[in-house]
């Protein structure tokens, strides 16, 4: 099982959509996040309880923006936000990888499995991966594509990129570091060539 990782802005859902295409079967856990955390469930109530009526839209869903500007630059705040979200996440990824081993008994389903998780080590699903590659570029060019990606000043996408681990740590932790700060088909060609060799590897 592969895990996916990489700093905010640093390319990683561009690597995510790749192995998808070369026949990954991807886990994001975003998506997770978001599934969790929908309008009745424990997740989203816990989260209301929390952080209160603001974060919650006029039709009843999260306000993530509004989240956000609540835990990003607030330490305490964002623990006690992935404590709540964290443990659900990696439930419903056990749950999810427990229904592969099921569809696929005895075909080696997981060997195929990307673990696509933005905070891979602070969850501590790194613990499941068998390889991890962490996808990273230098920070003025991460601090570049936030402010063009989502309107930040320099500051805000400063705020966001200290709330989570070091990039240089994680990358110090990987088994392979993609670097993207090139053009989008330079890293698909990286991609493509590690994904094959990983295969060929399983194969052995």
């Amino acid at each position: 099982m592969l895990g996916l990782t990489g700093g905010i802005a640093t390319g990683k859902s561009t690597v995510s959509r790749h192995l998808r295409r070369l026949g990954a079967y991807v886990i994001d856990a975003d998506k997770v996040a978001h599934q969790v955390t929908m309008p009745g469930t424990p997740g989203y109530l816990k989260v209301v309880e929390r952080f209160g009526g603001e974060v919650v839209t006029p039709e009843g869903a999260l306000d993530r923006k509004a989240l956000g500007r609540i835990v990003f630059g607030d330490r305490e705040a964002l623990s006690a936000l992935n404590s709540i979200v964290h443990p659900l996440v990696i439930e419903e990824t056990h749950n999810m990888l427990d229904g592969l081993d099921r569809c696929f008994a005895g075909r080696g389903a997981r060997a195929c499995v990307v673990l696509d998780v933005p905070l891979l080590f602070e969850a501590g699903i790194d613990r499941i991966c068998d390889e991890i590659w962490v996808v990273a570029v230098d920070l003025e060019l991460q601090i570049k594509r936030l402010r063009e990606r989502d309107g930040y000043s320099r500051e805000e996408a400063l705020s966001r990129i200290r709330s989570q681990m070091p990039l240089e740590e994680k990358t110090a932790c990987a088994d392979v570091v993609i670097d993207n700060s090139g053009s989008i088909e330079h890293t698909q060609r990286i991609v493509s060539s590690l994904w094959h060799e990983l295969n060929r590897r399983l194969e052995r």
